[in-house]
């Protein structure tokens, strides 16, 4: 989904429907492409098939959520890196203006005493 993040009690119901409909379909795909990659292997087992697939599977998932947590450490860290800067931003942006008021009430004073 794409737009700002939706807060609310429907926000965080509906991120955790899409990050679990994500999951299962990154679960779909795990499986999937372990039945690719046993497929050529015709003289295994049934047993021995499943045993690979099981750990194709959980090997697949443990990388995907490894890279998903990276991702999000680093969205986090973006995050408090942008709300520094638009605190220091917002800081200098008052201050100009408080800066700018304060001349033009000064020059006001001085032109009025002329």
């Amino acid at each position: 989904m794409s737009g700002p993040p939706r807060q609310g009690p429907d926000g965080v119901l509906g991120n955790e429907v899409e990050g679990y409909l994500l999951w299962q379909a990154r679960i779909a795909e795990a499986e999937q492409r372990a039945r690719e990659f046993v497929a050529p292997m015709d003289w295994l087992t049934t047993a021995q098939r499943e045993e690979i697939e099981r750990r194709y599977i959980t090997d697949a998932l443990h990388r995907a959520r490894a890279d998903l947590e990276r991702v999000a450490a680093r969205c986090r860290s973006l995050r408090a890196e942008y709300e520094h800067r638009y605190s220091a931003l917002r800081r200098r942006c008052v201050a100009t203006a408080l800066t700018v008021c304060a001349g033009c009430v000064a020059v006001g004073t001085l032109l009025r005493v002329l």
